[in-house]
């Protein structure tokens, strides 16, 4: 069994996504981008793809239609990654030193501990706490601090 119950990804064809016109999917990208990543609604650990869809006044089929096409991805793992990589700067930014991983987990909108670091591992390869140990020596504040 893999670590932290990752499978390998399936490429699945569904008919409706070609049923989404360029110009439409073109418009629902702006918006899904200005939404999610502008408005930062990945932090938000109870977004849906249904709220989403709502917010831009379609239906999720849509939603997963133009995230799988433009971004290559499910909805879940679009917002993952934008919350991993919130993660990764937030673990070694020296503001934040006194944060436990939980809380950080919670910081970028994961609802637990379990699903943080199993999007964290399948994103990098690494744990959360191990990204923080290889990471923070290496930072530019860390660094600077040393040579004071």
């Amino acid at each position: 069994m893999a670590k932290y119950n990752i499978c390998e990804i399936k490429e699945k064809k569904a008919a409706y996504r070609s049923l989404v016109s360029p110009a439409v999917m073109d418009r629902m990208q702006e918006q899904i981008m200005k939404i999610i990543v502008m408005d930062k609604k990945y932090r938000d650990k109870d977004y849906s793809a249904q709220d989403l869809a709502n917010e831009i006044g379609t239906n999720t089929r849509y939603i997963s239609a133009v995230v799988n096409v433009r971004f290559h991805m499910n909805f879940t793992s679009f917002v993952n990654s934008y919350r991993i990589s919130d993660a990764k700067s937030i673990l070694v930014d020296k503001r934040y030193q006194d944060l436990n991983i939980e809380e950080v987990s919670d910081m970028v909108g994961f609802a637990n501990r379990q699903s943080f670091y199993a999007a964290f591992y399948r994103f990098t390869g690494i744990t959360p706490r191990q990204y923080r140990i290889n990471n923070l020596k290496q930072h530019p504040s860390m660094v600077a601090k040393k040579k004071k």
